[in-house]
């Protein structure tokens, strides 16, 4: 397992850079992924979620969280100092022990007691359990930067496949309501034959009811596209601001990631296995963490400071006062307790491990699935935009042959339906494929330039 060594998981710990005007020279700035699909709606969106969603918010905070608690371990390895001062009155009961003896000796019932002082305290790191503590703080910063980021990911993610499930809905609609358009006509010429005699009131009730059918199939996409709408409200933070999407719009082509499928890339790359590789990390550093409790933990601490009575000065000499000593504490007779610590944090370590392992596993699971779908979705699309065509021709060959009478209504009907179930599957079809090209981006861990389209306009 790569650990990480500590100036990398440091970085975690440095604020970002401000932003520059202009890239480096030697620097080229990589576009980011969802660019591709050369929609301003979508990048819009894309914008609109990073900065307003809740999801993500969160994460920054935890972010910050931890780089505190990073930073608080890294102080613990050095001296602390504090500084004290104080003002008191008292006046003693003559009821009281210490008041009726005061009384006694002649001392005064009433005194004022001023003080002030530096203390400082230091715990030698004698067998590394404060640097090992501040190692895994360190990965844990790190693990929560990197899910952070996992975050970014996921959230970028389900808004372009959000949008592309809504564009996708809205051209299926505008197929449908096209198709109920064409099915009414048909219906209202049938009648219109029929009550001239010339064809069945058989033939026009069942382009009557075509038509219904037709028109039947309108609410329930309707209904999905306001559930998209509500789902891009969520994801961006605003739930007003999908309104603008409601007018339809093209469906984006998809693309293929240019992207290295190597597994030695990928872990560098996907911020979930460099999540799951900093936990690893911390989980090994806290096993440091309570070897230590075996061994004597020494701290050393000092005081001065002046103390005075009454009106005296405290600047006077005689008001100095200073301590100083070292301090022993060390757990021995607590080995069982330690035994079971130390268990409990090689349990722990084990854990991380097989739970990067398993991301690992999954990761490569999702690019190969990432990469079939890409493949195999180009081909799918293919034949159904050649199968469309041709039930496109078929379709008009069977109205004009209906309109001279050489073939039945059923047969002008099958044509109809064959074309729309057709035309449906390749809008889908369309859809998959560009979403595809959204999974292959996650799969593959984000932040990449692009490559080759996989669709054509069909």
């Amino acid at each position: 397992m790569r650990i990480f060594p500590f100036p990398l998981a440091a970085l975690a710990l440095v604020p970002a850079a401000p932003a520059q005007t202009a890239p480096s020279p030697q620097v080229q700035a990589v576009q980011p992924w969802w660019q591709a699909f050369n929609d301003p709606l979508l990048d819009a969106a894309e914008a609109q979620a990073l900065a307003g969603n809740l999801s993500l918010e969160a994460a920054a905070a935890r972010v910050e969280q931890a780089r505190a608690m990073s930073r608080r371990a890294g102080a613990a390895l050095l001296p602390s100092a504090s500084l004290s001062a104080g003002a008191e009155t008292d006046r003693q009961s003559l009821h009281s022990p210490i008041g009726a003896a005061s009384q006694k000796i002649g001392l005064p019932r009433d005194y004022e007691l001023y003080q002030a002082g530096v203390g400082a305290q230091w715990e030698i790191d004698l067998f590394g359990g404060l640097s090992a503590a501040r190692r895994a703080a360190a990965s844990g910063a790190m693990a929560t930067l990197a899910e952070e980021q996992a975050a970014r990911l996921a959230v970028t993610a389900q808004v372009a496949d959000a949008y592309l499930h809504l564009r996708g809905l809205q051209q299926r609609l505008a197929l449908a309501q096209d198709q109920a358009a064409l099915r009414g006509s048909l219906a209202a010429l049938v009648r219109q034959r029929a009550d001239q005699g010339l064809a069945s009131q058989f033939d026009a009730n069942r382009a009557e009811a075509a038509h219904a059918a037709a028109q039947a199939a309108l609410p329930p996409l309707r209904q999905a596209i306001a559930v998209d709408l509500d789902r891009l409200g969520v994801l961006i933070g605003d739930r007003a601001w999908p309104n603008r999407l409601r007018a339809p719009a093209s469906l984006p082509l998809g693309f293929t990631p240019a992207l290295d499928a190597d597994p030695a890339a990928l872990m560098r790359r996907r911020p979930d296995l460099v999540a799951a590789e900093a936990r690893a990390a911390g989980a090994q550093a806290r096993i440091g963490v309570a070897k230590a409790e075996y061994y004597p933990h020494l701290s050393l601490g000092a005081l001065a400071g002046v103390v005075t009575v009454g009106g005296l000065s405290l600047a006077s000499g005689d008001a100095v006062t200073a301590s100083g000593g070292a301090a022993l504490r060390w757990r021995l007779f607590d080995f069982g307790r330690i035994d079971a610590e130390l268990a409990a944090a090689r349990g722990a370590r084990r854990e991380a491990l097989a739970q990067w392992r398993e991301a690992a596993l999954v990761a490569g699971a999702e690019v190969g699935d990432a990469i079939a779908a890409l493949d195999e979705g180009a081909r799918e699309e293919a034949a159904l935009a050649q199968q469309v065509a041709l039930l496109t021709r078929a379709r008009d060959q069977a109205r004009d042959a209906y309109t001279q009478g050489a073939v039945s209504l059923i047969d002008v009907l099958d044509a109809d339906r064959n074309l729309l179930e057709a035309s449906d599957r390749l809008t889908q079809s369309r859809e998959a494929l560009a979403r595809s090209s959204v999974a292959a981006v996650r799969a593959m861990g984000g932040g990449f330039e692009t490559g080759r389209k996989v669709m054509q306009d069909g």
